[in-house]
């Protein structure tokens, strides 16, 4: 059964960064937003090392996926709207209809 938990992004703090446990390992994710595209990236570090930067939030693709080795997370994070009536991840919908969902097996 698979487990879900969320991501929280606290647009009133961006640009920032946080820590977060993932799977079994400490991870350092950073935001920042693009107003005049009006998205969302991250950058991903491990143990100080930067693994990804500038990580566009697309809607429905799972985050890092086409840059995975054994250094990434383990659980797939995937920007989704539960309820189905998004399409697209900008400032006045993350968190409120669309969120980052870590897939947990």
């Amino acid at each position: 059964m698979i487990s879900k938990e969320y991501i929280n992004i606290e647009k009133e703090l961006i640009p920032y960064s946080f820590e977060i446990e993932l799977g079994v390992e400490l991870f350092q994710i950073g935001v920042e937003y693009n107003a005049v595209g009006d998205f969302f990236t991250l950058d991903l570090s491990k143990d100080d090392v930067i693994l990804v930067r500038n990580e566009k939030i697309v809607y429905g693709e799972p985050l890092f996926s086409e840059i995975y080795d054994a250094r990434f997370p383990a659980p797939l994070i995937v920007p989704i709207d539960e309820a189905g009536n998004e399409t697209r991840v900008g400032w006045d919908n993350l968190n409120k209809t669309v969120f980052l969902v870590v897939m947990n097996d």
